[in-house]
């Protein structure tokens, strides 16, 4: 398996996952893809876009809606399976445990002055919840047949490999 890895992926994250596949004795090389962030070059019609949390997907799906949906769009036109890779970590290995995450924004606050009187302000009290992310990523896998997969950042390079060789030629 030769893995193309896309030039826009971030540099240190590119440098992090290509140094597990060195371990794992898997060839890659860089180029720019239209769609994602790795492919196996024997397989053109599944890529993977690596995200590096939840909140990430959050901002893609919320202030980042319409350039996010054009990629899902791109991958359908062109008959190419889009897998969402989530290194979220431990806590999150499947789908279903989404809908309990619980957004770390939703706890952020700031003193205030009201009447006089210090007190704190949940600065994001419209954050997303792990309910509506659950819902938006369900939408998602209905509407344009992406898959979410999860992992650890320590087996990023792993899961990849195994995904793409799962999906073969």
């Amino acid at each position: 398996m030769i893995i193309q890895c896309d030039t826009r992926e971030h540099k240190q994250e590119l440098e992090r996952i290509q140094s597990q596949f060195d371990r794992l004795g898997v060839d890659y090389f860089t180029l720019k893809l239209s769609v994602g962030d790795y492919m196996n070059v024997d397989n053109p019609k599944v890529c993977i876009d690596r995200k590096k949390d939840l909140l990430e997907i959050c901002g893609n799906i919320t202030q980042e809606h319409k350039r996010f949906q054009a990629e899902l769009l791109r991958a359908q036109q062109n008959g190419i399976k889009l897998i969402i890779l989530c290194e979220h970590g431990p806590e999150i290995q499947r789908l279903s445990d989404v809908y309990f995450w619980h957004n770390p924004r939703l706890d952020k606050t700031d003193w205030v002055i009201v009447d006089g009187k210090p007190c704190k302000k949940k600065l994001y009290p419209k954050a997303t919840t792990g309910e509506q992310l659950y819902k938006s990523m369900l939408t998602m896998i209905n509407k344009y047949d992406v898959e979410f997969y999860f992992c650890d950042k320590t087996h990023t390079g792993q899961e990849i490999v195994r995904i793409l060789e799962a999906y073969g030629e």
